[in-house]
C-alpha cells in the first residue's frame, strides 16, 4: 500500500533537515516549533535513542535523536554539526501521542513542494513505512517522513512510559515532593 502522499492543495511545505548524509524533511503541519537544543536531562538506563528530556512550561518531552534512531553511525562525528549548533523539531502533539522532539543535526530550511514533485514510496519500503514519499529537488533528493510512523508501536509505548515517569519527576519538584 502507497503512503498517502496528497495534500489539500497542489503545494505543501516541508521542514528539510540533514541526517547523517541524508536529507530529511517533515510537513510544516506536523511541525510545532524548531528548538536550540537547551538543557536535557537523562536518566540511568533510557534506550541510547532516547537522548533525555525538556522541561518545556511544565511538560516533559521526550528528546529521540534522529540518528540514532535511523542507525547513522556516529563515530565519525560531523564536525560540521557540533550538538551546540544542533536543533530540535518538536512535533505537533495531535501527530504523536504525547510530545515528541527530534533531535536532528540541522534543519536547512523550509521547501515549497509542488504536488508533482512528490514521488510515493510503498510502505513496505522503509521500516514501519516512514517515509512516505521522496521530494525531487535539483541536489537528488529528500526523504518526506511520515511524523507519526517515525517510532514503531513498541518504541512509543516504552517512549510512553519513561515520559510518564519524567513527568512525575518535574511533578515531584515542582509540589515539593510531598
Amino acid at each position: 500500500m502507497t503512503g498517502s502522499v496528497g495534500t489539500a492543495s497542489t503545494t505543501a511545505l516541508a521542514v528539510m533537515f540533514v541526517v547523517g548524509t541524508a536529507r530529511c524533511a517533515l510537513r510544516q503541519r506536523d511541525v510545532s516549533e524548531i528548538l536550540p537544543v537547551p538543557h536535557l536531562w537523562r536518566s540511568p538506563g533510557l534506550p541510547r535513542t532516547v537522548e533525555g528530556f525538556m522541561n518545556l512550561g511544565g511538560t516533559a518531552v521526550a528528546v529521540v535523536s534522529l540518528e540514532r534512531l535511523f542507525g547513522v553511525d556516529l563515530a565519525d562525528g560531523d564536525a560540521s554539526y557540533p550538538r551546540i549548533y544542533r536543533h530540535l523539531i518538536l512535533l505537533r502533539s495531535s501527530r504523536t501521542a504525547h510530545p515528541l522532539a527530534l533531535l536532528v543535526p540541522r534543519v536547512l530550511d523550509v521547501l515549497s513542494v509542488p504536488r508533482e514533485r512528490l514521488r510515493p514510496v510503498e510502505d513496505s519500503e522503509t521500516l514501519n513505512g516512514c517515509v512516505e514519499a521522496e521530494i525531487e529537488v535539483e541536489e537528488g533528493f529528500v526523504h518526506l517522513l511520515a511524523a507519526d510512523r517515525i517510532l514503531l508501536e513498541q518504541e512509543r509505548r516504552i517512549l510512553s512510559e519513561l515520559r510518564q515517569d519524567a513527568q512525575a519527576r518535574l511533578a515531584e519538584w515542582r509540589t515539593g515532593g510531598s
